[in-house]
């Protein structure tokens, strides 16, 4: 059976026809996109040829409108744009352009929140305003990691893939440029806290203690893996991803300006490679994991399981009941801390020791502001002596000002004094 029956002319880039494939008469109408190889087609609903006729003009001629006025011809849902976007975004990590984790956190993000927010409705009506409300949808519907509250950080990333799904529709032409979302919502930024000083001095030394209380084998193990993988972390101040990826065959020895010996790990992680340096000290720490672990093969992740596989989660549950052990799990802000605090600890203990900001940067392969912008309170914590530099005299001549204004006001309030204890004046006769 032929698709297109009774098939009629309008006029040149517009047909009607019937469709031989369903069960009515209704007649259809195809329009030819001006300027593209590209046709419309639409049902008419209705079976009169006079009526079809002249509803395939009206539709004609809104098409034409549409693409005058840069208006999108094709209806398609956000859901099936998220999924283009995802899909070219898979392409560039096949080749190369951006890392596997990016293309696959594209995805994620789209068949999650993305499409349970606006996945059904189209795309040209996904507007700014509706863009500007996903933060509030986003903590009304749904949880962090491990039932947490969403987190600032995990929305804006979201956001950011929403607006560059958006950004894609303009590019294919599905919606016009003013559909380019414009800005991102001010959201404030919750910092993770690091660890004081007298803090990890805690951590150390109860961890010890709480190594020792273990009462099996495999407790054991983990409770001591632990320990040492926090210790690592603490004086390198790795990501944690980096530390996933981190072999053996990575971790090199050398020699500082003077000689003296210290360590060198090629990291990698967010698809880079850097190199940082360490102390001997954590070189003591990996010979301990190296005689706990079953996998020491050049080619062998550093942080592994009891069985020897890589530790995909990097002893989350053992890490957060030390820290409930030492009652250092939520920081002065209330927040839970995780394996991030260990790098931000890093951070402000080698900032209070006088490392200079830009070599830090480099070590923690980051940028300056970025180290400015998470650690100023160390740095002004640190030269307080400059920042109050002459404070003395400036709280002198406030002193001063003080004095000269509680003399004036007590000079005025005597006279009011006086001038209340004077008898009123009699009034004045009148002629």
């Amino acid at each position: 059976m032929r698709f297109i029956i009774d098939k009629e002319q309008i006029k040149p880039g517009l047909i009607i026809f019937r469709r031989g494939d369903v069960g009515h008469d209704n007649f259809y109408c195809r329009v030819r996109i001006q300027n593209e190889d590209r046709y419309k087609t639409i049902s008419l609903k209705t079976s009169d040829r006079n009526t079809a006729r002249d509803r395939a003009l009206d539709e004609d001629a809104d098409i034409r409108f549409r693409v005058k006025h840069d208006v999108p011809v094709f209806n398609r849902p956000f859901s099936q744009v998220a999924e283009e976007y995802a899909e070219a975004q898979q392409r560039r990590a096949n080749a190369g352009e951006i890392s596997q984790a990016r293309a696959m956190n594209v995805k994620n993000k789209v068949n999650g929140p993305l499409n349970a927010y606006v996945g059904s409705t189209q795309v040209h009506l996904v507007t700014q305003d509706r863009w500007a409300e996903y933060p509030l949808w986003r903590r009304e519907n749904g949880l962090g990691r491990r039932n947490a509250i969403i987190s600032d950080s995990t929305i804006r990333i979201e956001m950011s893939i929403f607006a560059a799904i958006m950004n894609y529709a303009v590019a294919k032409r599905y919606v016009p440029a003013h559909h380019r979302f414009e800005g991102m919502p001010k959201l404030k930024t919750n910092r993770r806290d690091e660890f004081t000083l007298e803090e990890y001095r805690k951590l150390h030394t109860k961890g010890r203690k709480w190594m020792r209380e273990a009462t099996t084998p495999q407790g054991v193990w983990y409770r001591q893996m632990c320990y040492n993988f926090i210790l690592i972390m603490c004086n390198t101040g790795m990501r944690p991803p980096e530390a996933k990826n981190l072999r053996w065959r990575d971790i090199t020895t050398a020699k500082d300006k003077d000689g003296q010996e210290i360590l060198v790990l090629y990291v990698q992680g967010k698809g880079k490679t850097r190199k940082l340096i360490a102390p001997t000290s954590v070189g003591k720490y990996l010979d301990r994991v190296r005689e706990l672990s079953k996998a020491t093969k050049p080619d062998d992740a550093v942080f592994t399981i009891i069985n020897g596989k890589p530790a995909k989660w990097l002893y989350r549950d053992t890490v957060e009941e030390l820290l409930k052990y030492t009652e250092l799990r939520e920081g002065p802000s209330g927040i839970p801390r995780t394996t991030y605090c260990f790098r931000h600890t890093y951070a402000t203990l080698r900032l209070s020791a006088g490392v200079d900001v830009y070599i830090l940067a480099q070590q923690m392969g980051t940028s300056v502001k970025m180290i400015e912008q998470h650690y100023g309170h160390v740095n002004t914590i640190k030269h307080a002596d400059r920042v109050l530099m002459g404070i003395g005299g400036w709280d002198a001549m406030h002193a001063d000002m003080d004095a000269e204004i509680e003399k004036q006001e007590a000079k005025a309030k005597a006279a009011a004094s006086i001038k209340a204890k004077q008898p009123a004046k009699p009034p004045r006769s009148k002629r």
